[in-house]
């Protein structure tokens, strides 16, 4: 054998170890004993069903669960249970043959039982508990349609799912039959979306769009890829975890098409996590479509540090980002899954520093009337003051950040992207009192409120007075002359940071800390 002979035959070898070796951590590659891929464990009921119809995602849906009988078949279940199942009026109860499998039948506590077999409590009235939390059908624009934030929409395609959540914040729509999107419906929603310019981020959610057929599914995606705003598009969907065989080639092949295309799965549970699911998964990434999490704390499910961090750990082991942490929301039918807020906030405490930075998620509470996500998070800042922050990690180790000097302040009249940014209405709040449009923001009423009654208050009343120049649109000569208030250019020539007289070294300040600041 020459030397050609043997490089070639080197490199041969070399390719075949390749070709046989397998990454043991990836979880969309687990074999079992038998040398084929895992499999989650399958209910006695359907233990006949050959695989190739156990895996058809038609067949999980036409043969989901739905009734006492069916799921006594199936699980345990207790007087709780029955007593939830069998009362009038309840929210829809539907579950694919898959996801009750991993349910354990004898465990009341099971965390993936609680999250969709329904018991007494659901039909309990709790303070505070509303049919419509969000106030989305305030935000309403058209049917399906809700524009809460300036520039990004969510997009209810229907009102189905594959299997239904107990603590569902859209119960007074999702699963109604009756109160279905149809064609006509996503036509209007598309028009909005062509006549409304400043929407550029849409969110498909419902119900789930993945339930739909494949070709209006589609249909939808390229309606939104010919409006040339539109920059994102984002499906919300929980399909993967109810039903992951929903998720082949063909239907990842056809999202593929429609890129930036991101999506956002709903685990709650480690438990959730199965070989299918890790499967499902690494076909989207595979497909381009980045992957995060939004999980709900739930009494019960979640509600532990260390619950969590195994779900989020377990998330990006499967390349999923975990995004939000939702606090439960104050809709009918879900009082028995609610935590205190200071719940969540210890398990972000438990999660930050404590593990990866991109395995921590976002602690959010959906202010309810319809007030969007807000962040809520431990505070790391413990005081301030001219020239330093005082700021706490983790373990409570305290230290401070020297602030710089000297800083010429951001100009926005001289910056481009600054006078070139699109406006868009709805932009404002605290951002806009940051950015000099405004100086103060006041309630609805409140001149009226603190004029009590007073006419001759009404009668010298003259905004000019208390519009502060270069603010807002006020010009210095004005009637009721403002006061003079420097912009960031002025404010950086005059006053440049840092050049405050300081306190000598070892006299106290007034701040808290001082001995820090």
């Amino acid at each position: 054998m020459d030397a050609t002979e043997i490089l070639k035959s080197n490199a041969a070898a070399v390719a075949a170890a390749d070709a046989a070796w397998v990454n043991p951590r990836d979880p969309a590659k687990a074999l079992g004993a038998d040398g084929l891929p895992l499999r989650s464990r399958r209910a006695p009921k359907w233990k006949d069903i050959p695989n190739e119809q156990w895996d058809d995602w038609r067949w999980q849906l036409s043969n989901r669960v739905n009734t006492l009988e069916e799921i006594g078949e199936i699980l345990e279940l207790t007087d709780d249970e029955r007593e939830g199942l069998s009362a009038e009026g309840k929210f829809r109860v539907d579950i694919t043959p898959y996801f009750v499998s991993l349910i354990d039948p004898k465990d009341p506590n099971d965390p993936i039982r609680r999250q969709v077999i329904p018991v007494g409590s659901e039909q309990q009235a709790f303070t505070a508990m509303m049919e419509d939390s969000l106030g989305e059908d305030r935000h309403s624009p058209v049917p399906g349609l809700v524009h809460r934030y300036p520039d990004r929409v969510l997009m209810l395609v229907t009102t189905q799912c594959a299997s239904y959540c107990r603590y569902c914040t859209r119960s007074r729509i999702v699963g109604d039959p009756t109160q279905n999107f149809n064609s006509k419906d996503h036509e209007a929603q598309l028009d909005y979306l062509r006549r409304t310019p400043q929407v550029r981020d849409v969110l498909i959610s419902g119900g789930d769009g993945l339930t739909l057929a494949p070709k209006l599914f589609e249909k939808i995606l390229r309606g939104l890829r010919d409006i040339p705003h539109i920059e994102i598009i984002r499906i919300g969907s929980r399909v993967p975890v109810f039903m992951p065989q929903r998720i082949d080639d063909e239907l990842c092949e056809m999202m593929a098409k429609y890129h930036p295309l991101w999506m956002n799965l709903h685990f709650n549970h480690a438990q959730e996590i199965t070989p299918e699911v890790s499967r499902a998964v690494d076909k989207l990434t595979r497909a381009g479509i980045p992957v995060g999490n939004q999980s709900v704390l739930l009494a019960g499910v979640n509600d532990c540090v260390h619950i969590m961090r195994k779900l989020v750990h377990k998330l990006v082991e499967n390349r999923i980002r975990p995004y939000y942490i939702y606090q439960c929301d104050l809709v009918e039918g879900s009082g028995h899954f609610r935590t205190p807020v200071g719940k969540g906030l210890e398990i972000i405490e438990g999660l930050r520093g404590h593990t990866s930075g991109y395995a921590v998620p976002t602690f959010v509470i959906d202010s309810p009337g319809g007030g969007g996500k807000i962040p809520v998070m431990p505070n790391y800042l413990i005081s301030y003051s001219d020239h330093k922050v005082v700021l706490r990690n983790y373990e409570g180790y305290i230290s401070t950040y020297e602030e710089p000097e000297y800083y010429t302040r951001h100009d926005a009249s001289k910056c481009v992207d600054c006078r070139g940014a699109r406006p868009e209405p709805g932009q404002e709040g605290v951002f806009g009192l940051l950015a000099g449009h405004e100086m103060w923001i006041e309630p609805k009423g409140h001149a009226e409120i603190h004029s009590r009654g007073n006419t001759e208050a009404h009668r010298l009343q003259d905004p000019s007075k208390w519009q502060p120049l270069g603010i807002g649109g006020a010009v210095e000569g004005s009637v009721g002359a403002p006061l003079k208030v420097l912009t960031a250019s002025a404010a950086a020539q005059d006053l440049p940071s840092g050049t405050e007289e300081r306190p000598r070294e070892g006299e106290p300040t007034a701040a808290a800390h001082g001995e820090l600041l």
